[in-house]
């Protein structure tokens, strides 16, 4: 985090010489950058190694290189690596955009899920959305209210019934019947009604 807020306050800095180098006079910036052009070159012939580029130096380097001819100017790196720090910009500026997944709902709403899920148990996840969007006019799709529903604890009997009890509980009282057609050998059409 520390290294973030020193990344953020080189970028500032470097934001704020920029508009400090629009008031002055073209020709004192040409100037300038003749001599900082020769401090390098000087700083090549000796053949001294610099110091590892930090984040905020690429981040700046990267920015700043579409203002100006870039390959011709810059020395203590290669033009490759200027346009490799370009592709990493824009990679995690994407990767940041396409996070997976959705953005989390607000806590109050979360604990509201739990609050109505544990005062009434039989309740399950699509009345508890249903009961979101009618009462309070909150749109909550059933797979979140799941997701923030508790957890029943284990050894706790479930509050709503199994499909076997369910099947026990209405046999006597479900019908089940089907219509279909069948074509026989000789090509006629037998209709067929099945009752069960």
């Amino acid at each position: 985090m520390i290294a973030f807020a020193c990344m953020v306050l080189r970028v500032l800095a470097d934001l704020i010489g920029l508009l400090v180098l629009t008031v002055r006079s073209r020709r004192s910036i040409q100037a300038e950058n003749l001599v900082l052009r020769r401090q390098l070159a000087l700083f090549k012939e000796r053949g001294v190694r610099p110091r590892r580029i930090d984040a905020a130096t690429r981040f700046s380097l990267a920015w700043l290189s579409r203002l100006c001819d870039w390959r011709s100017c810059v020395i203590v790196v290669r033009p490759e690596t200027i346009v490799r720090w370009h592709r990493a910009g824009w990679r995690l500026f994407w990767r940041y955009r396409s996070r997976p997944g959705r953005p989390s709902i607000p806590l109050e709403l979360r604990q509201l899920i739990r609050r109505i899920a544990t005062e009434n148990p039989l309740w399950g996840e699509e009345r508890i959305a249903n009961e979101l969007l009618v009462k309070l006019g909150i749109r909550v799709s059933p797979r979140t209210v799941g997701k923030y529903m508790p957890k029943r604890p284990p050894g706790q009997p479930r509050g709503d019934q199994r499909w076997s009890t369910f099947l026990k509980n209405h046999a006597k009282a479900i019908l089940a019947c089907d219509f279909f057609v069948a074509v026989t050998a000789t090509f006629r059409m037998l209709y067929v009604f099945v009752v069960i």
